[in-house]
C-alpha cells in the first residue's frame, strides 16, 4: 500500500501544522468488512489534519486511489436491514424539499449500496433513477426490480449528461472520496437549472463525536475526510450551489446495530447482540441523534 501526501482536499491548504492525530492503523487487522458499509468499527485511522481555512479534517498522507479501489470493489455486505432504515430516514428528509424541485425526472444516487433509497425513489414517483456503486456485494443483494438501476463502479462524471438529474444524492459517501471537491464540481454539471444536491456525511463537531473523541466510529481506515457544518456549507457553495441549507440527521436503526458501534471489546459486543437476539430484542428499533449531518443545495 503505497502512502500519498495531499494538500487539503476541500480547499487546498498546504498548512499541515495542526495534526488531530497521528496514524494508528495495522493493515493485517483489516478483514473482507474493513471497506463494508455499517461494519464493526476497527477503531482504526490515518495521520488526521485539522484545516485552518475550511474546518475539514483530513487524511494525509493516505493510501493510492488504486489500493481503495480493490478494497471497495471486494468489500463484503451484511447491513441490509440497516440499509432499508437509513433509506427510510433520507426519504423522509427528501419530502422536505421535494416540491422546490424542478421535476421529478432525472436521479443519481452516488453509493447506491444495496439500492435501498433508489426504492424510495422510485415510490417518490421519480422516473429515470440511478445508482453507482464500486462493492459489487451489495448490488448483488439488491431486489431484482432496483438491481438493473445500480452500475458497478466508482462515479465518474463523463458517464452522465450535464444538466440532466433533477436530484443527486450521496450518503455517507463523501468521506470515502479521494477528491470530494471534484466530485460536487461534476454533480453541479450533471444537474439541471433547479435540480438539488442532497449530500449526507458525519459531523465531526457533533456531540456524539466530541464526547467519544478518538473511539467515536466516525475516526475509521475508510474515511479519508471528515466534514462539519463549516466545511459541508464550504464544499457547495465553492462549487455553485445555492440556498444551501445543513440539518442534523436522526438515524433510526434496530439495537443490534447501535450496539455494534459503541466502544466495547468485539467479543463482547458479538456477546451481546446473540444475547439480544435470543432475546428478540435486538431488533427493537429507535433513534438518536447520532451525528449525521444533511446539506441541501440548489443549482
Amino acid at each position: 500500500m503505497e502512502m500519498i501526501s495531499r494538500p487539503c482536499p476541500l480547499c487546498g491548504s498546504s498548512d499541515t501544522g495542526a495534526i488531530f492525530a497521528e496514524a494508528d492503523f495495522n493493515i493485517e487487522r483489516l478483514d473482507s468488512y474493513a471497506f463494508a458499509s455499517r461494519k464493526m468499527p476497527e477503531y482504526m485511522h490515518y495521520r488526521l489534519i485539522d484545516c485552518p481555512t475550511c474546518d475539514l479534517l483530513y487524511a494525509n498522507p493516505l493510501p493510492d486511489a488504486g489500493y481503495l479501489a480493490e478494497g471497495y470493489s471486494e468489500a463484503a455486505y451484511d447491513s441490509g436491514v440497516e440499509a432499508q432504515y437509513a433509506a427510510a430516514t433520507y426519504g423522509a428528509i427528501l419530502s422536505a424539499f421535494i416540491a422546490h424541485l424542478p421535476d421529478r425526472h432525472g436521479t443519481l444516487d452516488i453509493g447506491a449500496g444495496d439500492g435501498a433509497f433508489l426504492e424510495q425513489l422510485v415510490q417518490s414517483g421519480f422516473s429515470q433513477v440511478a445508482g453507482v456503486e464500486p462493492s459489487r456485494a451489495p448490488i448483488a443483494t439488491a431486489r431484482p426490480d432496483i438491481k438493473p438501476l445500480i452500475r458497478e463502479g466508482v462515479f465518474r462524471g463523463d458517464d452522465y449528461t450535464p444538466n440532466s438529474l433533477t436530484l443527486v444524492t450521496c450518503f455517507q459517501t463523501l468521506e470515502h472520496l479521494h477528491d470530494p471537491m471534484a466530485m460536487a464540481r461534476e454533480v453541479y454539471r450533471l444537474i439541471k437549472p433547479g435540480g438539488a444536491a442532497f449530500f449526507i456525511c458525519h459531523n465531526r463537531r457533533a456531540l456524539s463525536a466530541r464526547l467519544l473523541g478518538k473511539k467515536s466510529p466516525i475516526f475509521d481506515i475508510e474515511h479519508l475526510q471528515l466534514f462539519s457544518p463549516q466545511s459541508a456549507r464550504y464544499l457547495l457553495e465553492q462549487t455553485g450551489f445555492t440556498s444551501v441549507t445543513l440539518m442534523p440527521v436522526v438515524n433510526r436503526y434496530p439495537l443490534r446495530y447501535w450496539l455494534r458501534l459503541l466502544p466495547l471489546p468485539v467479543m463482547l459486543k458479538r456477546s451481546l447482540i446473540t444475547v439480544l437476539d435470543r432475546m428478540g430484542a435486538g431488533g427493537v428499533s429507535f433513534s438518536i441523534p447520532c451525528g449525521n449531518l444533511a446539506v441541501v443545495g440548489f443549482k
